[in-house]
């Protein structure tokens, strides 16, 4: 494998931006099959080996009827039952003979396939992939025992003390958008899950369609040669995507809080989080909140210093300015020592907004923030399967890869004044929901 330069990614970072410059490094090609179905071919040198990615454009997000979340999380598992023509042991048979390593993840906002494999099995990788993408079949005993598998994984994740965490804080700080729930569901949901057979058909129908999915081939592969394997393969893959009605988020008015009781032993944690706004590098007020996390609670700013490294009063303290399809939480979360300092912290966080929302950063530390961002994206591009995983958001959200270069683009020109403006639009009390979360008195 050869990864990229980093001595080359360092001049990129270095070199004042020009019109027209671009960040992502590698060149691509990109292909609308009249089905609908997106692909992106992203020839690199690697070694011989490739990535696959199949991105479903649909994630917790999407499940908008009462009484069905989880659907999303529950099709990564499905997805492994296979087909008449490669039933699961016989799918994961060829996937092992080949050497190759497949997974599957989902989030809010999509679901995500993919293999590594050497250059040699790309053909046979698009055929089973193709299959199982257009002709997923399973009974209903199957259906069954997926779904009490999946009831074991959410009994297994409510046992740790972020998963409740984010539960209560997603349930407290959404009324009506989807965000409610986290990638699992409600419990009661997927407890009910097993009864849900003809619904789990229909939702595949729905949302697994050509016209809602995303391929990425990143490695040692010939761009010309792998769209015509996947026109031959994906041609007949019929489209019909429509997509959910999502019930916007009520603009929030007043504070919200919460406490949440752990039944096991573990440090207080506290997590303050603020309605953002949706993925769109065009606006420089969500741009600027991207490095605002980072300057005012990253690793390097003056309050982890502060709390974690001077009073020692946290154990961690991190932050969270995601990107999303609809207006996300942005989270400064602390994992704080005593319990009684969990008040203490939070007075710490809230001056630290005050100060950024009160003057200008200083510009050296700004640039610095920007160029670190910049080059920590460039330096995990560094093999087929790392580039494939860096996009794959972003292709979700989008359908394509422009995006990225817009986005940096558009933060290489934010200002000390933009990240104020940020801050006195983003973080404040009315538009915030406090957690705190205590584990069992020993």
């Amino acid at each position: 494998m050869k990864p990229i330069a980093s001595g080359m990614l360092l001049c990129m970072l270095m070199a004042a931006p020009s019109p027209g410059a671009t960040v992502f490094p590698y060149k691509y090609h990109q292909e609308t099959l009249p089905n609908g179905l997106t692909v992106l071919v992203i020839p690199m040198e690697s070694g011989g080996l490739v990535a696959y990615w199949s991105v479903v454009r649909t994630g917790s997000r999407d499940e908008v009827e009462p009484g069905k979340s989880g659907f999303a999380h529950f099709f990564e598992h499905m997805m492994f039952r296979g087909t008449k023509k490669y039933p699961g042991p016989v799918y994961d048979r060829i996937v092992t003979a080949m050497g190759a390593d497949a997974n599957a993840y989902t989030t809010d906002d999509y679901t995500a396939y993919h293999l590594a494999f050497a250059r040699e099995s790309l053909a046979r990788v698009v055929e089973i992939e193709s299959d199982r993408f257009q002709n997923l079949d399973y009974a209903e005993p199957a259906f069954q025992t997926e779904a009490g598998a999946v009831y074991g994984e959410y009994r297994k994740d409510v046992t740790q003390p972020f998963f409740l965490l984010d539960e209560k804080l997603r349930d407290t700080a959404f009324d009506r958008h989807t965000y409610k729930h986290t990638t699992m569901g409600f419990e009661a949901d997927v407890k009910a899950m097993p009864q849900a057979y003809a619904y789990s058909r229909s939702f595949f129908r729905r949302f697994y369609r050509p016209d809602n999915t995303v391929l990425v081939v990143a490695g040692d592969v010939e761009a010309k040669a792998t769209l015509a394997l996947v026109r031959k393969h994906y041609g007949a893959w019929e489209r019909g995507y429509v997509p959910p009605k999502i019930v916007p988020e009520p603009p929030q008015k007043a504070e919200r809080k919460a406490e949440v009781s752990y039944p096991g032993q573990t440090l207080p944690i506290l997590d303050v989080a603020y309605k953002g706004d949706a993925l769109d590098p065009g606006n420089r007020d969500f741009v600027a909140g991207l490095i605002l996390g980072d300057l005012a609670f990253g690793s390097t700013s003056v309050l982890y210093k502060d709390l974690v490294i001077r009073q020692q009063k946290v154990e961690f303290l991190t932050a969270s300015f995601p990107i999303n399809r609809d207006p996300p939480l942005l989270e400064i979360a602390a994992m704080v020592k005593k319990v009684e300092d969990v008040r203490a912290v939070q007075e710490a966080i809230d001056r630290t907004i005050e100060e950024f929302q009160a003057r200008p950063t200083d510009a050296g530390r700004l640039e610095a923030v920007k160029r670190h961002n910049k080059y920590g994206f460039l330096m995990g591009l560094d093999s087929p399967d790392a580039v494939a995983g860096s996009v794959a958001r972003f292709v979700a959200l989008t359908g394509g890869l422009d995006v990225i270069d817009r986005l940096y683009g558009e933060m290489d020109q934010v200002t000390p004044q933009d990240v104020v403006r940020a801050a006195r639009k983003y973080l404040q009390p009315q538009r915030r929901t406090v957690v705190v979360l205590k584990g069992a008195q020993p």
